[in-house]
């Protein structure tokens, strides 16, 4: 009966852990977004909280929080950037790019996980920069491209707009994940997940 009851619970505090980072991921839209070169998709910070997501939560709960937002802002509520929301998002331009937060988040968590119970701040860097830049711009600049009939070329020519302040998102994340986990074990992934295992209480 212990078992069950302490399964449950975690159950209750995953379901927690992925809450509270799908309303980090829309409470970082709140600043608003801007386009630079006449690029379409608006640069934001939420890709920081996708980022922030995988590093911290792991490959499933992170893929999962993502999931979350997106179903709600499918459903109309305005928690991307710039107050937007419903299925048109998915016919525009960001469409690649918002599908790609799933994977994105979801690799970011598992080479965080591959890289045990003490990943360091490079470790974290490049599981930002893989998961949350590479992955996101490998769905988002061929959907990018077909929705506004642009070359691939120019498209991709275009997102490099981007890369300055998303190498800096990841950084910047991996800073914070670091801190989070020096204070707080748990969110290291892989503890979190030995702990579940262990059948551990917090």
């Amino acid at each position: 009966m212990k078992n069950e009851d302490s399964k449950r619970v975690f159950r209750t505090g995953d379901l927690a852990r992925v809450a509270v980072f799908a309303a980090l991921i829309a409470v970082l839209g709140l600043p608003g977004s801007f386009n630079v070169f006449g690029n379409p998709v608006p640069i934001t910070l939420q890709t920081l909280g996708v980022m922030l997501a995988g590093a911290i939560l792991g490959t499933w709960r992170a893929a999962l929080a993502v999931v979350v937002l997106l179903v709600l802002v499918a459903a109309g509520l305005p928690l991307l950037s710039g107050g937007r929301g419903g299925l048109g998002v998915f016919a525009g331009p960001s469409a690649g790019f918002l599908i790609g937060w799933i994977p994105g988040a979801a690799l970011t968590g598992w080479l965080v996980e591959r890289a045990g119970r003490n990943p360091g701040i490079v470790q974290l860097v490049l599981a930002c920069l893989a998961g949350g830049v590479g992955v996101i711009y490998l769905f988002g600049i061929p959907v990018q491209a077909m929705v506004t009939g642009a070359s691939l070329g120019t498209t991709a020519l275009l997102a490099t707009a981007f890369l300055p302040g998303d190498v800096i998102k990841a950084v910047l994340a991996a800073v914070v994940v670091r801190g989070t986990q020096r204070a707080y074990p748990d969110a290291v992934p892989t503890v979190y997940r030995e702990r579940l295992r262990a059948g551990g209480t917090r």
